[in-house]
Protein backbone atom coordinates (compact mmCIF):
# COMPACT_ATOMS: atom_id res chain seq x y z
CA UNK A 1 0.00 0.00 0.00
CA UNK A 2 1.25 3.63 -0.81
CA UNK A 3 2.25 6.19 1.32
CA UNK A 4 0.25 8.99 1.44
CA UNK A 5 1.43 12.67 2.28
CA UNK A 6 -0.12 13.19 5.66
CA UNK A 7 1.25 16.57 6.55
CA UNK A 8 3.78 19.24 5.61
CA UNK A 9 5.66 19.87 9.00
CA UNK A 10 7.09 22.77 10.32
CA UNK A 11 10.00 22.66 12.44
CA UNK A 12 9.97 26.11 15.01
CA UNK A 13 10.80 27.47 18.08
CA UNK A 14 7.58 29.01 18.05
CA UNK A 15 4.95 25.91 17.05
CA UNK A 16 2.09 28.18 18.56
CA UNK A 17 2.50 31.24 17.25
CA UNK A 18 3.15 29.50 13.38
CA UNK A 19 -0.08 27.65 13.81
CA UNK A 20 -1.91 30.98 14.82
CA UNK A 21 -0.14 32.91 11.72
CA UNK A 22 -0.85 30.11 9.20
CA UNK A 23 -4.35 29.22 10.32
CA UNK A 24 -5.18 32.99 10.20
CA UNK A 25 -3.72 33.09 6.69
CA UNK A 26 -5.09 30.47 5.01
CA UNK A 27 -8.48 29.82 7.16
CA UNK A 28 -7.52 26.50 7.82
CA UNK A 29 -8.87 25.16 11.36
CA UNK A 30 -7.00 23.40 13.66
CA UNK A 31 -7.90 20.08 14.77
CA UNK A 32 -8.43 18.47 17.96
CA UNK A 33 -5.66 16.88 19.94
CA UNK A 34 -2.89 17.43 22.36
CA UNK A 35 -1.72 21.31 23.36
CA UNK A 36 1.76 19.89 22.05
CA UNK A 37 0.45 18.54 18.54
CA UNK A 38 -0.53 21.72 16.53
CA UNK A 39 -2.50 20.64 13.33
CA UNK A 40 -3.97 23.10 10.91
CA UNK A 41 -6.89 20.76 8.51
CA UNK A 42 -7.43 21.39 5.17
CA UNK A 43 -10.82 22.35 3.74
CA UNK A 44 -10.88 19.47 1.33
CA UNK A 45 -10.49 15.99 2.41
CA UNK A 46 -7.93 15.26 -0.30
CA UNK A 47 -5.33 17.68 1.18
CA UNK A 48 -2.39 17.51 3.45
CA UNK A 49 -2.56 18.70 6.81
CA UNK A 50 -0.18 21.58 8.06
CA UNK A 51 1.96 20.67 11.47
CA UNK A 52 4.01 22.26 13.47
CA UNK A 53 6.75 20.44 15.96
CA UNK A 54 8.87 22.37 18.25
CA UNK A 55 12.43 22.62 17.54
CA UNK A 56 15.57 24.14 19.45
CA UNK A 57 17.32 25.48 16.24
CA UNK A 58 17.16 28.73 15.19
CA UNK A 59 16.61 29.39 11.11
CA UNK A 60 20.03 30.28 9.09
CA UNK A 61 19.90 30.72 5.74
CA UNK A 62 16.90 29.58 3.49
CA UNK A 63 14.72 27.29 3.56
CA UNK A 64 14.71 24.50 0.82
CA UNK A 65 10.89 24.85 0.74
CA UNK A 66 8.18 27.35 0.87
CA UNK A 67 4.43 28.04 0.07
CA UNK A 68 3.43 29.64 -3.17
CA UNK A 69 0.43 31.33 -2.30
CA UNK A 70 -2.02 31.77 -6.00
CA UNK A 71 -4.58 35.46 -6.17
CA UNK A 72 -7.84 35.43 -8.17
CA UNK A 73 -6.50 39.38 -8.50
CA UNK A 74 -4.66 42.25 -8.32
CA UNK A 75 -6.61 43.70 -5.60
CA UNK A 76 -7.31 39.90 -3.75
CA UNK A 77 -3.22 39.29 -4.14
CA UNK A 78 -2.72 42.89 -2.09
CA UNK A 79 -5.06 41.35 0.68
CA UNK A 80 -3.34 38.74 1.00
CA UNK A 81 -0.19 40.44 1.50
CA UNK A 82 -2.32 42.66 4.05
CA UNK A 83 -3.51 40.45 6.14
CA UNK A 84 0.03 38.70 6.31
CA UNK A 85 1.75 41.67 7.29
CA UNK A 86 -1.17 41.81 10.00
CA UNK A 87 -0.32 38.63 11.94
CA UNK A 88 2.74 39.43 11.68
CA UNK A 89 4.79 38.32 8.61
CA UNK A 90 6.78 40.48 6.98
CA UNK A 91 8.49 41.54 3.74
CA UNK A 92 12.30 40.15 2.77
CA UNK A 93 14.25 40.28 -0.04
CA UNK A 94 15.51 36.68 -1.21
CA UNK A 95 16.53 38.72 -4.87
CA UNK A 96 13.71 39.04 -6.61
CA UNK A 97 13.51 41.34 -9.37
CA UNK A 98 11.37 44.88 -9.24
CA UNK A 99 9.34 43.48 -12.34
CA UNK A 100 8.91 40.28 -10.76
CA UNK A 101 5.12 39.97 -10.42
CA UNK A 102 5.22 37.84 -6.80
CA UNK A 103 5.59 39.12 -3.37
CA UNK A 104 8.02 37.46 -1.19
CA UNK A 105 7.28 37.56 2.81
CA UNK A 106 7.98 35.65 5.91
CA UNK A 107 6.35 34.28 8.83
CA UNK A 108 6.78 35.32 11.97
CA UNK A 109 9.43 32.62 12.60
CA UNK A 110 11.21 33.64 9.38
CA UNK A 111 10.21 31.10 6.87
CA UNK A 112 9.83 32.32 3.50
CA UNK A 113 6.58 32.38 1.25
CA UNK A 114 5.44 33.98 -2.10
CA UNK A 115 1.96 35.76 -2.89
CA UNK A 116 1.76 34.99 -6.35
CA UNK A 117 0.50 37.65 -8.56
CA UNK A 118 -2.94 36.94 -10.64
CA UNK A 119 -3.34 34.81 -13.91
CA UNK A 120 -0.68 32.26 -13.12
CA UNK A 121 -1.43 29.49 -15.54
CA UNK A 122 1.07 26.74 -13.90
CA UNK A 123 -1.05 27.31 -10.63
CA UNK A 124 -4.66 27.67 -12.31
CA UNK A 125 -7.08 25.54 -10.51
CA UNK A 126 -4.68 24.40 -7.66
CA UNK A 127 -6.01 26.02 -4.78
CA UNK A 128 -5.06 28.75 -2.33
CA UNK A 129 -1.91 26.89 -2.02
CA UNK A 130 -0.81 26.59 -5.35
CA UNK A 131 2.42 24.89 -4.90
CA UNK A 132 5.32 23.91 -2.41
CA UNK A 133 8.42 25.26 -4.20
CA UNK A 134 11.59 23.21 -3.44
CA UNK A 135 14.99 23.72 -4.01
CA UNK A 136 15.85 20.40 -5.67
CA UNK A 137 17.28 17.68 -8.46
CA UNK A 138 14.96 16.37 -10.85
CA UNK A 139 16.02 12.68 -9.51
CA UNK A 140 14.63 13.65 -5.95
CA UNK A 141 11.18 15.18 -8.26
CA UNK A 142 11.01 11.52 -9.74
CA UNK A 143 11.86 10.01 -6.50
CA UNK A 144 8.51 11.56 -4.87
CA UNK A 145 6.49 11.38 -8.00
CA UNK A 146 7.31 7.54 -7.47
CA UNK A 147 6.82 7.77 -3.55
CA UNK A 148 3.59 8.94 -3.47
CA UNK A 149 2.04 7.55 -7.14
CA UNK A 150 1.69 11.35 -8.05
CA UNK A 151 2.13 12.40 -11.62
CA UNK A 152 4.74 14.54 -13.17
CA UNK A 153 3.21 17.10 -14.39
CA UNK A 154 6.38 19.02 -15.22
CA UNK A 155 9.68 17.64 -16.52
CA UNK A 156 11.71 20.20 -18.52
CA UNK A 157 15.24 21.52 -18.34
CA UNK A 158 15.96 19.50 -15.22
CA UNK A 159 12.54 21.29 -13.52
CA UNK A 160 10.03 18.80 -12.15
CA UNK A 161 6.57 19.17 -10.90
CA UNK A 162 3.99 16.49 -9.33
CA UNK A 163 0.18 16.93 -8.52
CA UNK A 164 -1.80 14.69 -7.19
CA UNK A 165 -4.52 12.79 -9.15
CA UNK A 166 -6.73 14.72 -6.84
CA UNK A 167 -5.68 17.55 -7.89
CA UNK A 168 -4.62 20.50 -5.68
CA UNK A 169 -1.38 22.03 -4.52
CA UNK A 170 1.78 20.83 -6.80
CA UNK A 171 5.20 20.08 -5.01
CA UNK A 172 7.93 21.37 -7.66
CA UNK A 173 12.08 21.27 -7.59
CA UNK A 174 13.75 23.55 -9.40
CA UNK A 175 16.53 21.68 -10.48
CA UNK A 176 20.18 22.72 -9.84
CA UNK A 177 22.17 24.58 -8.82
CA UNK A 178 20.73 23.42 -5.37
CA UNK A 179 22.17 24.97 -1.72
CA UNK A 180 24.16 23.09 -0.17
CA UNK A 181 22.22 21.24 2.96
CA UNK A 182 23.63 22.83 6.37
CA UNK A 183 21.48 21.62 8.99
CA UNK A 184 18.09 19.63 9.40
CA UNK A 185 15.15 21.15 6.91
CA UNK A 186 12.74 23.29 8.84
CA UNK A 187 9.76 21.82 6.00
CA UNK A 188 9.37 18.57 5.84
CA UNK A 189 7.27 15.82 4.38
CA UNK A 190 5.33 13.23 6.92
CA UNK A 191 3.73 10.07 5.13
CA UNK A 192 0.91 7.63 6.61
CA UNK A 193 -0.40 4.41 5.35
CA UNK A 194 -3.47 2.54 5.91
CA UNK A 195 -3.45 0.48 9.45
CA UNK A 196 -3.83 -2.83 8.00
CA UNK A 197 -0.59 -1.59 5.96
CA UNK A 198 2.63 -3.65 6.16
CA UNK A 199 5.06 -0.77 7.03
CA UNK A 200 8.57 -2.93 6.74
CA UNK A 201 6.84 -3.22 2.80
CA UNK A 202 6.84 0.07 2.56
CA UNK A 203 10.34 0.76 3.72
CA UNK A 204 11.65 -1.46 1.52
CA UNK A 205 10.18 -0.04 -1.75
CA UNK A 206 10.85 3.68 -0.66
CA UNK A 207 14.54 2.58 0.04
CA UNK A 208 14.23 0.85 -3.55
CA UNK A 209 13.22 4.15 -5.39
CA UNK A 210 16.35 6.10 -3.82
CA UNK A 211 15.45 6.41 0.15
CA UNK A 212 17.46 6.27 3.16
CA UNK A 213 16.85 4.72 6.83
CA UNK A 214 18.97 7.26 8.76
CA UNK A 215 19.53 4.84 11.32
CA UNK A 216 17.73 6.71 14.30
CA UNK A 217 15.24 4.53 15.21
CA UNK A 218 11.58 5.65 15.41
CA UNK A 219 10.95 9.03 15.36
CA UNK A 220 8.65 10.98 18.10
CA UNK A 221 4.88 9.25 18.38
CA UNK A 222 5.79 5.94 16.14
CA UNK A 223 7.09 8.10 12.92
CA UNK A 224 9.63 6.16 11.40
CA UNK A 225 13.31 9.18 9.61
CA UNK A 226 14.20 8.46 6.37
CA UNK A 227 16.18 10.69 4.01
CA UNK A 228 15.08 11.10 0.28
CA UNK A 229 17.56 11.07 -2.37
CA UNK A 230 18.77 15.01 -1.92
CA UNK A 231 19.21 14.04 1.83
CA UNK A 232 15.77 15.82 2.69
CA UNK A 233 14.10 14.59 5.93
CA UNK A 234 10.77 13.00 5.80
CA UNK A 235 8.66 10.84 8.90
CA UNK A 236 6.76 8.15 8.13
CA UNK A 237 3.83 7.10 10.44
CA UNK A 238 4.03 3.48 11.60
CA UNK A 239 0.58 1.71 11.79
CA UNK A 240 -0.37 0.91 15.24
Amino acid sequence: MTSQLFAVCFRTTRPADLARFWSGLLGWEPADGPDDDLVLLPPAHTGFRIRFLPGQEPKTGQNRAHFDLTSASPQDQRRTVARALELGGEHIDVGQLPEEGHVVLADPDGNEFCVIEAGNAFLAGTGFIGALACDGTQEVGYFWSEALRWPLVWDQDQETAIQSPHGGTKITWGGPPVAPKTGPNRLSFELALPADADWQAEADRLVSLGATRTGTGEGDAGRALMLDPDGNEFSVRIPR
